[in-house]
């Protein structure tokens, strides 16, 4: 995400670069409107200007008109007048070869800034094509994961905590198979995780069902008990207390030659609010 955050700055920047050059571009040649409006007021209006060495405007444009008369009357009285030295041929325009001129600095900056805009865009469509594109690889979170052994399992049951698996977000806890009569009547339990039931473990998803916090287990109470908010489950993720709107919601698992291996792909909400199946009441004090 940072990247591409980064990606689009780059964007941004170059994007605001071009505009900016533009326009200098386009302002290159012309008089501003201040300069305009000088030369307005000072052929328009008798305001006095002074010039360098404190004279006036207009006591220079009398001198410039006396050596003007002066130069009338020479002309008349018959004296010489210095002639031109003479005519001057216009110079022609001889066109500069392009590979002696090479490149440019405008066309150095205008293709370094076409090319940055390009390679920026390029990683962005990059990178959200890499973001939207689905995961073609079935080993990790989304597919199927072996967790463990049911030996390694029950260990963990035997010390009163569950079995956990971090790749798999996932809770292993026992389900007394005396109850399982009773979570055949709850219509949220699918035929898959009653399989799992009578094998004696249900899979239950780490992510509370209120706004997604991870639910710690409570060693002191044996219950699933949510920091956030106060949401509270029992040993197999019926929901108890708190603002929680459901129990669990839980994955659908198979045990293939002693190894218990969960379909995160196949995730089964929760047993709506009221569903107590095993009765089970805090065994001490709560944690939250």
């Amino acid at each position: 995400m940072g990247i591409a955050l980064a990606i689009v700055g780059v964007v941004a920047l170059a994007v605001i670069a071009l505009v900016v050059t533009a326009g200098r571009r386009a302002t290159t040649g012309r008089l501003s409107r201040e300069t305009l409006r000088r030369d307005l007021d000072a052929g328009g209006s008798a305001v006095p200007v002074t010039v360098g060495g404190g004279e006036s405007v207009e006591a220079v444009g009398e001198e410039a008109r006396a050596r003007a008369d002066e130069a009338r009357r020479a002309l008349d009285s018959g004296s010489s007048v210095p002639a031109r030295t003479g005519a001057r041929t216009p110079a022609t325009y001889e066109p500069v070869d392009e590979e002696q001129l090479g490149v440019t600095r405008r066309q150095f900056l205008n293709r370094g800034i076409l090319a940055s805009m390009g390679l920026g865009v390029g990683a962005f469509g990059v990178a959200s094509l890499a973001f939207l594109w689905p995961p073609t690889s079935k080993g990790g979170f989304g597919g199927k994961i072996t967790v463990g052994s049911t030996s390694d399992a029950n260990d963990a049951i035997a010390k009163g905590v569950p079995f956990y698996n971090a790749g798999a977000k996932t809770y292993i806890t026992p389900y007394p198979k005396a109850d399982v009569a009773k979570a055949k009547k709850v219509a949220a339990y699918t035929a898959p995780i009653i399989a799992g039931m009578e094998a004696g473990y249900v899979a239950l998803y780490q992510r509370c069902v209120h706004l997604g916090c991870r639910v710690p287990w409570c060693q002191s109470s044996q219950w699933f008990e949510c920091p956030c908010h106060g949401s509270k489950y029992n040993r197999v993720g019926e929901k108890k207390a708190g603002p929680a709107p459901r129990g669990l919601d839980r994955f659908v698992f198979e045990i293939s030659g002693g190894n218990i291996v969960v379909d995160t792909g196949n995730l089964v909400l929760g047993p709506p609010i009221g569903t107590d199946t095993t009765g089970q009441s805090p065994e001490g004090p709560l944690c939250v």
